[in-house]
């Protein structure tokens, strides 16, 4: 949702930073539960507390805002996009698990987007499948803390040395 007030700032910008500095307001409580390294239910209480108001505050204006902007503008799309998907928006308040934002599958899944073009040299569907399994393996190796080059020697070691039986 930040991203598009970002793009509206040229058109709107009194009514983008007004979004942008409420939305900073929320990534502020998430620093504070990282940096209290906070349990889920705690972390769940803490954006209860405080998050829920600020959210609230956010839903005012916005919605006070898109009666002041020319309906096909960017930043009539920023607020209708916002308002729209408020229910999901709004979710991880009520689960310490969740993030506030999708960073981090969006972080996970930009390797294979810039490399696209790359991978149309495949040669053909039996090396993609091979390119799908490897890339699989190698990115799961980073998400837990493994790391990809050491994981993918020792199991190609162990695969030339061991056998399926």
């Amino acid at each position: 949702m930040r991203r598009k007030f970002l793009d509206a700032e040229k058109t709107e910008p009194d009514l983008a930073k007004g979004a942008v500095d409420r939305i900073a307001k929320l990534y502020a409580i998430e620093s504070v539960a990282r940096e209290r390294e906070l349990k889920p239910t705690a972390r769940a209480d803490l954006r209860k507390a405080e998050a829920t108001p600020l959210l609230e505050e956010l839903y005012v204006y916005l919605s006070a805002a898109e009666t002041q902007v020319l309906a096909k503008s960017p930043m009539a799309t920023a607020i209708r996009y916002a308002l729209r998907l408020w229910p999901a928006l709004t979710v991880y308040l009520t689960n310490g698990l969740l993030n506030i934002d999708n960073n981090p599958a969006e972080n996970a899944i930009r390797p294979i987007a810039v490399g696209r073009k790359n991978w149309l040299f495949v040669q053909n569907l039996a090396g993609g499948r091979r390119l799908c399994t490897l890339q699989s393996l190698l990115f799961t190796a980073k998400a837990i803390g493994i790391n990809p080059a050491r994981y993918l020697a020792d199991v190609l070691v162990r695969i030339a040395h061991e056998t399926d039986v």
